[in-house]
């Protein structure tokens, strides 16, 4: 039967009207862009640290991906090429978005550098969660999950301190990456602890290594070329840590310095037993991680956004115990390492 060109008109607007319905609800399902996490499947989850190769940043990203599991979500992790890496770390983060996650976990290499970023996937409604370091300025995230690093910092300096027993620190400095927060809180309560000011006579040498064992030995090795005058080191992590003993013992030196670290992996109880530094702090990148996944499930499940900054914790670990310094032994870091 020959239809009306009336008819047909309105039998299109009804077509269009329909579609344009469908599609509506659709994005309304996924949220939009497809930034809900995938409507009714698993909760997609995206984490973001500054490599893929520092064990600290794996053990994180394996806890997260179990405590994913656990709770029927799914982690996209993806990293940064080294620790500095901002360009890597804004690509992933857009990465994510377009992927639609529900929640992005990061631990910002330099905050200044993906302020951008973060704010754009706020911006479509994707939760944000700093782990291990803090921002700056620390709204840009949601919320944060990690070490007080100016303490983990002052307990290092407290105990180099104490070590020295009263004789005046000729103290190397060696540093992750210039104007990250993590690096700045660490140095900044290391000091503090061990009770000198930024510039002061007794730091007779200093660098950045990126967290990074190769860089820290040649950067140790640079330092010790000026002077071997040196009876302790700062070091940002435990990779640094290591580094800087490989340097100090290819000069004779193990003996008469004292090196403490900050971390508390697994490793670092051989290295504390082997003598390569003399304490370390340890972290709890675990806790981190699995605290994180659950913020971002909950927020997917009821709205709930978490906000402030969640102190994990941290723990003076050794096995040269000194007079009014609270740690724990090398047997207690084994079984607790990244806890």
């Amino acid at each position: 039967m020959r239809r009306s060109s009336g008819s047909v008109r309105l039998v299109a607007i009804a077509a269009i009207g329909a579609a344009l319905f469908t599609a509506g609800c659709s994005a309304e399902r996924t949220g939009g862009g497809g930034t809900a996490g995938g409507g009714s499947g698993p909760v997609k989850i995206g984490l973001v640290t500054k490599t893929d190769t520092n064990p600290y940043f794996v053990a994180l990203r394996e806890a997260a991906k179990a405590q994913a599991a656990q709770q029927n979500a799914q982690l996209i992790a993806l990293a940064g090429k080294f620790d500095g890496d901002n360009e890597g770390q804004v690509a992933a983060i857009e990465n994510l978005v377009q992927q639609g996650v529900k929640g992005i976990m990061i631990t910002p290499s330099n905050s200044g550098g993906i302020i951008g970023a973060l704010q754009q996937a706020k911006s479509r409604g994707i939760l944000v969660i700093a782990l291990d370091t803090e921002t700056d300025p620390k709204d840009a995230v949601d919320a944060t999950w990690a070490t007080d690093n100016t303490d983990a910092g002052r307990k290092q300096g407290a105990y180099v301190k104490a070590a020295l027993n009263g004789t005046a620190p000729k103290l190397l400095m060696v540093d992750g990456t210039s104007g990250a927060a993590v690096d700045t809180q660490r140095h900044n309560g290391f000091l503090e602890g061990i009770g000198l000011q930024n510039g002061a006579p007794q730091i007779v040498g200093a660098a950045n290594a990126n967290g990074d064992q190769n860089l820290a030995q040649q950067a140790t090795e640079n330092l010790l070329q000026r002077t071997t005058d040196v009876n302790s080191v700062y070091t940002i992590n435990e990779p640094t840590a290591r580094g800087v003993n490989a340097a100090l013992a290819a000069k004779n030196l193990t003996s008469k310095v004292m090196v403490g670290a900050i971390d508390g992996g697994c490793q670092a109880m051989a290295d504390l037993k082997a003598g390569k530094y003399a304490a370390t702090v340890m972290q709890f990148p675990k806790k981190m991680a699995q605290e994180g996944v659950s913020a971002v499930v909950a927020f997917a499940q009821s709205g709930t956004k978490p906000t402030g900054f969640h102190d994990t914790g941290s723990q003076l670990v050794t096995d040269k115990p000194l007079g009014g310094l609270e740690s724990k032994d090398t047997s207690w870091g084994q079984q607790n390492c990244w806890g």
